[in-house]
């Protein structure tokens, strides 16, 4: 399978090392779409890849799949030229929790016979929830995530924890952006984004980013954590999260199908 990438920082540089240098040769990333290639030039010689800033050019170097690894203005931007012409992996999720944005990119993976695949990122669970929610029998979903203050508050180092946002995933992602796209991922899963409830804790006592999340329905209830170490090129990204692409990928090539 070979793959394009849509931006050029650390998870792009993470899959790149990971497929390019270190994979088995069922994948490659052939294609890197930036807006300035002169900036990204070592990554041609680095990982073996060819750069471009026209998207019909990336979209024909011989790619099968595109994986967006950019943030959610790319989205909105490039997403609707490329789901007509390539499957997608999309990682900035967040995108998706604006209803009409959802509702085309559907209508265009329908209309052209697309799929837009959407790595867990920083949590799981996710098949748990939708088998769960499979007959609309799910009632409740909520996600607590709390996160080194430091990372949340601009202001003088805090000494308790601070509740920074208490509400639904649909406002929780206007806020924090960069943040809780794990609240969209979620969402899609269950019970959408007005029904998911979100809870951002800024936390001077962790170092860590801890999501806590919890379910209950028809089936029972679920609960469990997820404590993340960061991506050693990237603190602000999450290892786990840059893994679940990773992930992803690794699944599409593989003909037995595990969960779901």
């Amino acid at each position: 399978m070979n793959i394009g990438i849509v931006g050029a920082g650390a998870i792009a540089n993470f899959l790149m090392k990971e497929i390019n240098q270190n994979g088995t040769g069922e994948m490659q990333i052939k294609s890197v779409f930036v807006r300035d290639p002169g900036k990204y030039q070592e990554l041609e010689h680095q990982f073996d890849v060819k750069l471009f800033d026209h998207l019909d050019a990336f979209l024909t170097s011989g790619i099968d799949i595109v994986v967006e690894a950019a943030n959610i203005a790319a989205v909105h931007e490039w997403m609707p030229k490329i789901l007509p012409k390539k499957d997608v992996v999309l990682i900035s999720i967040g995108a998706l929790a604006d209803a009409g944005f959802l509702r085309e990119m559907n209508d265009l993976a329908e209309m052209y016979e697309r799929s837009i695949h959407l790595p867990s990122g920083a949590i799981g669970g996710l098949d748990l929830l939708q088998n769960a929610h499979a007959d609309g029998g799910v009632s409740d979903v909520s996600i607590t995530t709390r996160k080194p203050a430091r990372t949340l508050m601009n202001h003088e180092a805090a000494t308790e924890e601070v509740i920074v946002f208490d509400g639904k995933a649909s406002e929780a992602i206007k806020q924090f952006p960069k943040n809780i796209n794990v609240s969209i991922i979620l969402s899609l899963a269950g019970v959408g984004v007005e029904q998911t409830n979100v809870t951002i804790i800024a936390d001077p006592a962790v170092e860590n980013n801890i999501h806590t999340i919890d379910i209950k329905g028809d089936f029972g209830t679920a609960s469990f954590s997820v404590t993340n170490n960061p991506l050693a090129a990237n603190p602000k990204t999450s290892y786990l999260a840059a893994m679940s692409i990773l992930g992803t990928l690794k699944r599409l090539t593989n003909p037995i199908k595990i969960g779901g």
